[in-house]
């Protein structure tokens, strides 16, 4: 697949989850929940104007729109043909609202409030910048490892045991350290689920979030909670608790600290951020049989898109057709995670509820709601010409691609991410690790650049091993610094 091809199928920033209950239905009032400003008042009583908001700032100082990437088989807004139409009236919000960054430490005595909920023995112990609490002796039983620095990302792992050294049955790899045992035995009920997570939720000032426990692993149910933060819901910000077939806990992740409440931004109502998001989608698509390169960019003077050789020029690639219309049925004011210069915070958004299309689910689009003159723009990309010139010999990777969406296993420490790419390569992905996040970076070889090859696009998954459990920590693309929504 050529390096045009990959850029086309590159998305721009947009969260995508389940249905969340308490969408405001379209045309059924205006319901939100204000907050008020904390600005500094400026001579003449004026509140002082908030710092630009940077959306998406990752640490090399790039820019995004603060529009996220899709989840497979939900409609893509830019680039996948998608608009979306609202069936009635939507609600106008609050006229400002705040950023809620992390602040502060961890302390120990908040760690060992957590583990104690967690049914965890023992005294925090700090190793560089995360609290430990594990298991002694065989090393068997719950581990607490949680983030010193806020908001405190927490996960919880369980080691079963197992044969180690010269106990290992002969001609049988020993079990990695860390690796449970599968639970045995049908998940318990939701009510049960529910009931075993309360204390953790509790412990953690959680205890008013939406909560969802239809989630299943096998045997383990999920109870999966999205936290209250100011008066206001959230979305990218939950806590997973999973709960085995005895009632059990058995794995888990969160943020221990809430976020603390920054300066207040003006905000747009939600018919102002549905036209913003329309206005970000790109009509066409790219598949089997769509466009393989991209029309000139319209700043590079005279550039157009040239042959495999490079010395015909051809027309601009066409969409396959006109844009699908989605109906959008509701919005409801919130606070959605996204990355502020280069950390996790809780930005006002909204969440539009889409209506579900045939073979599939209904599902959640959320926008930023801070009004775009109190942003800072988005960097333009550098031009590159096109098609991407032949690696040299000897340097054998192309431009690293987008990642559509990842999964984990249920230990956290198997990271499995999905991308698109082309039958002509081979594609390896390796991660980055820090407390807060993991940097997944995906490289291409072509199998054989001298030799012409069709630009076919196919769903490529590679896993890779994780140091520690993945726990609350954001999955990240290394290449463009956005965060990759899960599976």
């Amino acid at each position: 697949m050529s390096g045009t091809e990959n850029r086309r199928m590159r998305h721009r920033p947009l969260l995508v989850a389940s249905v969340a209950a308490g969408v405001l239905l379209a045309g059924g009032g205006g319901v939100y929940l204000a907050t008020t400003s904390d600005g500094t008042a400026a001579p003449g009583g004026a509140a002082a104007a908030p710092p630009p908001l940077s959306l998406g700032a990752t640490g090399d100082g790039a820019h995004r729109d603060g529009g996220p990437g899709i989840a497979p088989g939900e409609p893509d807004p830019n680039g996948g043909g998608a608009v979306y139409k609202a069936k009635g009236p939507l609600p106008e919000g609050p006229s400002s609202a705040a950023v809620h960054r992390p602040e502060g430490r961890v302390t120990s005595a908040e760690v060992t409030r957590l583990a104690s909920a967690l049914g965890i023995p023992g005294t925090p112990r700090l190793e560089g910048e995360v609290w430990k609490i594990a298991p002694e002796k065989d090393g068997s039983g719950l581990r607490l490892d949680v983030s010193a620095a806020a908001p405190g990302s927490w996960t919880l792992t369980r080691y079963d045991g197992g044969p180690v050294g010269d106990t290992c049955l002969k001609g049988k790899a020993c079990p990695p350290p860390g690796e449970a045992k599968p639970p045995s035995g049908g998940p318990v009920s939701e009510a049960a689920a529910r009931a075993a997570a309360a204390p953790v939720l509790k412990a953690t000032g959680q205890d008013d979030a939406k909560i969802d426990a239809s989630q299943l692993m096998g045997s383990v149910r999920v109870v999966n909670a999205d936290p209250v933060v100011g008066g206001l819901p959230t979305y990218g910000w939950s806590t997973g608790i999973h709960v085995g077939p005895g009632g059990e806990l058995v794995a888990g992740s969160g943020q221990l600290k809430e976020p603390a409440k920054g300066a207040d931004y003006p905000v747009v109502g939600a018919a102002k951020a549905l036209e913003e998001l329309n206005r970000s989608a790109v009509p066409g698509s790219i598949g089997i049989g769509g466009c393989a390169t991209a029309p000139p960019a319209a700043d590079t003077a005279g550039s157009t898109a040239g042959n495999a050789a490079g010395d015909t020029a051809t027309a601009p690639c066409e969409p396959d057709a006109a844009p699908r219309e989605l109906a959008v049925t509701g919005a409801v004011f919130g606070l959605a995670a996204q990355f502020v210069d280069g950390e996790r915070a809780l930005v006002p958004s909204w969440l539009f509820q889409v209506e579900a299309e045939a073979g599939a689910k209904p599902h959640t689009v959320a926008r930023t709601a801070v009004a775009p003159e109190h942003l800072v723009p988005p960097a333009k990309p550098t031009p590159t010409p096109t098609p991407t010139p032949t690696p040299d010999p000897g340097e054998g990777t192309a431009p690293a691609r987008q990642i559509e969406s990842y999964r984990v296993d249920g230990a956290g420490t198997k990271l499995s991410v999905t991308f698109w790419g082309g039958v002509c390569s081979t594609y390896t992905a390796t991660a980055e690790e820090s407390a807060d996040k993991v940097s997944v970076r995906v490289t291409e070889k072509p199998i054989d650049p001298d030799r012409a090859c069709i630009a076919i696009a196919v769903e490529v998954t590679r896993t890779v091993s994780l140091e520690q459990p993945l726990g609350g920590r954001a999955v990240v693309d290394a290449a463009s610094g956005e965060p990759v929504p899960r599976k």
